[in-house]
């Protein structure tokens, strides 16, 4: 690669990501200092547990896949290079000067290259080798490069050159079996760790979320909707065909090559299910599709709103509605980190198979560890969902405002209130179906939101993002006229009634002080 490249993505991500690697670099160096204090850590191929050295520590255990490979390039923690004496890290002598660079300054500048210079730049050192085989380099080639779907073949860089280079007959192992001694970074080992750990009991143990069966839709709205609390709805949707009915081999009989969509591309349920039942990585991907209904029709008649979120007024605007309706698919560890729902609409989420484990937060409580900007349009948070788990689950033990947490099985439906975060993992393969709504207990917060300043910025699932508050508005006008007035009205009341002081508090006299009884 000319020397003139180089310097040029130097002197370009020397100043641009400087800032955006310090947050992330905080947050993976916070957790992967306590494998430091241990003795040296095997990453040979049957290593089932980490364990601190003291018994009384034994809620730090953390255990491995039962199918945990060791790391492909024998990649250590940072750690181990302490504790081994006259011990020299191959990390720096292979990358000469570019060695006081972080991990994560290394790989975004390897980001630019492409696949042919990456491959002749692993020829250069062991160091250059293994930051250049690094696996989300090669997801990042393969999904710009294959938009239309892509057949996984076991990793990363192996499903790109075997798309390439069809003709290239070379099993995978055979691709990856290069390991390096000495190697010590924690950034690539914790990128391996995430990617294969096991949830720990502790962080499933807790469910602390209201459940309910058979409640009236009154019931509800009164002890749930209109508070703006979650519940979990036992029951609701036994009459589904889809409970009884999808499991991959229907889905897979009934879509035939129908594509779906998978992060930015496309792809077959034959191609992700395969995907699915061989990939190892920190953030695997997740189908998640708006248009399944208008793809396979079918799928739409095999289920049915449940009772209580019937009541959907964006439904006003018809197929110039933003985007409501999902089925999400995806294997264990896969799923969503903490966001809230868009439009600042409310949701549910129905588990047809597997399981979900769900962490929520009330609107006033940011989760430790996100980060999200004053206008709220993005949100800093750690890379993958198990490396947010490893790093902050542990702290809201101790917080007065604990999060709502459950485990949300198959025949099960949570409601997710409007401004709530959440965050969800998948503990197995999963089938769900989620969808966001209107009803006239969150209509004026939903109006208040498309009217934002920033309003081209935070909404989403439309193309007109503008107007759609003016459309909106227009539409509930027509259908429901006097519903938005009737609405505010009562909404100043409510107000008006909180800001009433009880009576014992009215007759203080301010500049005297509180009135007391003495006995």
């Amino acid at each position: 690669m000319p020397n003139f490249k180089m310097r040029y993505l130097l002197s370009n991500l020397r100043r641009t990501s400087k800032k955006n690697t310090k947050f992330k670099s905080r947050i993976r160096n916070k957790y992967i200092g306590k494998f430091k204090n241990q003795s040296l850590i095997s990453t040979t191929k049957g290593l089932q547990c980490l364990e601190e050295e003291e018994e009384e520590d034994s809620d730090e255990c953390f255990s491995l896949k039962s199918t945990t490979p060791s790391h492909t390039h024998g990649v250590q923690p940072l750690g181990n290079l302490y504790l081994s004496s006259g011990s020299i890290n191959s990390r720096d002598t292979g990358l000469g000067n570019l060695h006081t660079l972080s991990d994560e300054l290394v790989l975004e500048i390897l980001g630019f290259l492409d696949a042919s210079e990456l491959g002749v730049l692993s020829t250069v050192s062991k160091s250059l080798y293994v930051f250049t085989n690094h696996e989300p380099l090669w997801r990042n080639l393969v999904l710009e490069n294959f938009v239309g779907g892509f057949q996984f073949n076991g990793f990363w860089k192996c499903t790109y050159v075997s798309a390439c280079y069809p003709s290239f007959d070379s099993p995978s192992n055979e691709l990856r079996s290069f390991k390096v001694r000495d190697f010590y970074s924690d950034y690539l080992f914790q990128s391996w760790l995430c990617a294969n750990l096991e949830m720990k009991p502790e962080w499933l143990e807790r469910d602390n979320i209201v459940r309910k069966k058979g409640i009236s839709v009154e019931e509800f709205v009164l002890n749930f909707e209109e508070p703006n609390k979650p519940v979990l709805l036992e029951g609701c949707i036994d009459n589904w065909d889809a409970l009884r009915k999808w499991d991959r081999d229907y889905l897979m009989q009934l879509c035939g090559d129908v594509k779906f969509s998978v992060g930015p591309l496309e792809m077959k349920l034959e191609d992700y299910f395969r995907y699915s039942d061989q990939v190892k990585e920190e953030r695997p991907l997740y189908l998640f599709d708006p248009n399944f209904v208008e793809k396979v029709p079918k799928l739409g008649s095999e289920y049915e709103v449940p009772v209580y979120f019937r009541e959907d007024l964006f439904g006003v605007l018809g197929n110039r509605r933003p985007d409501y309706r999902w089925v999400i698919i995806g294997p264990a560890g896969s799923g969503s980190s903490f966001h809230v729902d868009p439009n600042s609409t409310s949701a549910w989420n129905a588990v047809i198979t597997g399981s979900k484990k769900w962490i929520l937060f009330p609107p006033d409580v940011i989760p430790p560890g996100v980060h999200p900007s004053p206008d709220g349009a993005d949100v800093a948070s750690p890379v993958s969902i198990i490396e947010w788990f490893m790093n902050f689950y542990g702290a809201t033990k101790n917080w007065k405002k604990k999060p709502i947490e459950c485990i949300c099985k198959a025949g099960e439906v949570i409601f997710v209130p409007n401004g709530w975060w959440h965050l969800v993992i998948n503990l197995e393969d999963s089938i769900a179906i989620t969808q966001n709504y209107v009803s006239r207990r969150n209509l004026l917060n939903v109006l208040d939101f498309l009217k934002r300043p920033n309003a081209s910025t935070l909404v989403s699932g439309t193309e007109d993002r503008v107007n759609l508050y003016g459309k909106f508005k227009n539409a509930i006008d027509a259908s429901f006229p006097g519903t938005i007035e009737e609405l505010t009205e009562k909404e100043e009341e409510k107000k008006m009634q909180q800001r009433k002081l009880p009576f014992w508090d009215s007759v203080t006299d301010a500049n005297m002080g509180a009135f007391k009884f003495s006995f």
